[in-house]
């Protein structure tokens, strides 16, 4: 008797995310800049447990800060681009290997600051209001399920 599949995971289309990308006008911390936010939207972003990526020679550690928006009932979450802190693994032996001690969760965007996530589908990064002076307006990114940062959203959610 021939066991029949339910589905393919190869079959499966998985649909692409927006996420928006912050950059910031000045160098100011992090927690200065939530402090604006919170301040600004009447928000409370709060830092949760860092988002990790074990490589072959160190695990990276990027800031994420969380809120809850009850008018539109969204979930907000801003990951750092950059990671804050790397932990070696091992030691590194071979002399040209891809992998150093800071990593970017988007490589072709190093000037990104945060990367704005939201837990609706289509989301709508206008109601945060943004420091003036601070920030450059939010740029809108799609993210295709084949993508690293994909997954790790995902996971994150």
């Amino acid at each position: 008797m021939e066991i029949q599949k339910l589905y393919d995971l190869d079959d499966i289309k998985f649909e692409d995310i927006t996420i928006g990308l912050v950059r910031l006008a000045k160098d100011i911390p992090t927690h200065e800049f939530f402090y604006k936010i919170n301040q600004i939207n009447g928000l409370t972003f709060s830092r949760k447990k860092d988002v990790i990526i074990h490589g072959a020679y160190y695990d990276y550690y990027f800031l994420r800060f969380e809120a809850y928006h009850k008018f539109t009932k969204t979930c907000f979450t801003f990951i750092s681009n950059r990671s804050s802190e790397s932990k070696q693994k091992k030691l590194q032996t071979e002399l040209f290997t891809e992998e150093e001690n800071i990593k970017f969760l988007l490589n072709n965007q190093a000037d990104v600051e945060y990367i704005l996530h939201t837990s609706e589908q289509i989301p709508d990064f206008s109601v945060i209001l943004l420091p003036e002076n601070l920030v450059f307006p939010i740029q809108d990114y799609t993210l295709g399920s084949e993508e690293e940062l994909y997954q790790i959203i995902q996971y994150y959610e």
